[in-house]
């Protein structure tokens, strides 16, 4: 089987839209997806929603397997998104070092990264460009049901859905554990309960614009918008602050495409959009929003997401997505030497 390149060496860079995968695959792939891990040998496993994690000897290896979550909660998966993940991560990781360092160390398979351990900061920095949102917690519901203050922010009356916001707003949220919500907060909040200190918190959230500011410019020129997207940070030894966890992924951030954007929202349609929006959308349609047992993903939905998630590789990077198709378990265990 083909092994997916290395990152770094991902693909030439190209200007035009996806190749495209063949259908057939990721339907056959569907059955092969990386739902659970069980790697003896890297340390201590702890499971998120997507990533798990195994720490040992003060460094953490990073399995980003195929499970999807939407509105705080796994709810199936779809073939070959842990390695779409990863390497959108890497690739972004390695084009925001100069703004700001993180925690990579190395990308030994196109699902794992191993990095750098770091004390987490217990908020999730979410920036957001556009009034836009299908969560019960969106700003878009927020400012539906008639909300005119959204984590601390102001918001004018005579809005609409996907306007563009006046300027980006930092909308912090607490980093709930597996199975629970996450909660909006302010950045008031988060100093008056001591949750992080005021010069942390500003230091953060300082880089957060940052970011943001500079995954729109490069959006922008990919003939997309960012929409809005979370950052996690964390402290290392030395009490540097790191960028950790994924970067301006299709499951930490909203894309929608410039072209249409316009015409779909005068029309009064959802703009179109390259990332798991999608799924939660086709959730929502069904009247699903995190509350009690998921409707199961069909296998053409899980094709599909996986299509959106290969073409948002390949629009965002500027580079073909080449699948390894490998056993996932077998294919990770040879590249860690487990």
């Amino acid at each position: 089987m083909t092994r997916a390149p290395e990152v770094g060496r991902m693909g030439a860079p190209r200007e035009g839209g996806p190749v495209g995968i063949d259908m057939t695959l990721l339907r056959d792939l569907c059955a092969h997806t990386l739902d659970q891990t069980d790697f003896a040998g890297l340390g201590d496993r702890i499971e998120g929603k997507v990533r798990d994690s195994y720490v040992k000897d003060g460094q953490r290896t990073i399995v980003v397997t195929d499970r999807v979550s939407c509105f705080d909660v796994v709810v199936g998966t779809i073939p070959l998104k842990g390695q779409v993940l990863n390497q959108v991560a890497a690739f972004w990781f390695d084009k925001t070092r100069d703004l700001m360092p993180n925690h990579i160390l190395s990308v030994p398979d196109p699902a794992v990264s191993v990095v750098k351990e770091v004390s987490l900061l217990p908020i999730e920095f979410v920036m957001r460009g556009y009034l836009t949102g299908v969560s019960n917690t969106s700003i878009w519901t927020s400012y539906d049901r008639g909300e005119r203050e959204y984590c601390g922010h102001k918001l004018p009356e005579g809005m609409t859905k996907h306007q563009p916001l006046a300027e980006p707003l930092l909308t912090p949220t607490t980093k709930a554990e597996k199975g629970f919500h996450d909660e909006l907060i302010s950045r008031a909040e988060i100093i008056e309960r001591g949750i992080l200190p005021e010069e942390l918190y500003d230091r953060a959230a300082a880089k957060a614009h940052a970011l943001f500011a500079a995954g729109t410019e490069w959006a922008a020129s990919r003939g997309l918008i960012l929409v809005d997207t979370k950052y996690e940070m964390g402290l290392d030894q030395d009490g540097q602050l790191l960028l950790v966890d994924e970067v301006h992924t299709p499951d930490s951030s909203r894309y929608w495409y410039s072209d249409t954007y316009e015409q779909a929202v005068s029309q009064g349609r959802d703009p179109q959009a390259l990332d798991k929006e999608y799924v939660r959308r086709w959730l929502a349609e069904r009247g699903y929003r995190g509350d009690g047992p998921a409707p199961e993903l069909p296998a053409d939905v899980r094709c599909e997401a996986a299509r959106r998630y290969i073409e948002a590789f390949e629009r965002v990077t500027g580079t073909d997505f080449v699948p390894d198709v490998e056993p996932p378990e077998a294919r990770i265990r040879a590249s860690l030497g487990l």
